[in-house]
């Protein structure tokens, strides 16, 4: 997993398996607060991800895509910590999140998975961790994280670790 900029990672995966696990992995890692901001074109694997991040973390029930509900609330038996599994692909922009319950949801310091971010720019917390994933072919992404705030560097620097010792 070669890094392109500092605290920037680069990935390459060759199925939507590869791309889900990648997730589990982040999940595994994941504490309350964190958000994880996902941007790309349609079909590029947020959902995916999204899927491998919920049960790294423990969700009792699967992530599934929240297009028409815009958000889902999911829970673990490990602890009372809370994820929040939201798209934006319907908002209009950042003034539409009063209307989900943005504030209430930053106010839980759960965490949050955020599908179609690049719509809500000026309301994300300064701090997180952004992933963009491009479709290369059928089945290839390419995912690059890129971390705001120490700790996502942190978060980069125990995922590239977890990953190694993996493999």
């Amino acid at each position: 997993m070669p890094i392109l900029k500092e605290g920037e990672l680069n990935v390459i995966t060759n199925s939507a398996d590869h791309t889900q696990k990648l997730g589990v992995c982040l999940g595994s890692l994941l504490q309350a607060g964190d958000v994880i901001c996902l941007s790309g074109d349609m079909g590029a694997g947020k959902t995916m991800i999204s899927a491998g991040i919920g049960m790294g973390w423990g969700a009792l029930e699967p992530l599934t895509s929240p297009t028409f509900n815009l958000v889902h609330e999911h829970h673990r038996a490990k602890d009372q910590t809370r994820l929040f599994h939201i798209d934006c692909y319907r908002l209009r922009g950042s003034a539409d999140l009063l209307s989900i319950g943005w504030e209430d949801i930053l106010a839980q310091r759960g965490v949050i998975v955020i599908e179609w971010a690049e719509l809500i720019l000026d309301a994300l917390p300064k701090d997180h961790l952004w992933v963009e994933l491009r479709v290369l072919e059928a089945s290839r992404r390419n995912l690059i994280f890129e971390p705001h705030g120490d700790r996502y560097h942190q978060l980069m620097k125990d995922f590239l670790t977890t990953n190694a010792a993996r493999t």
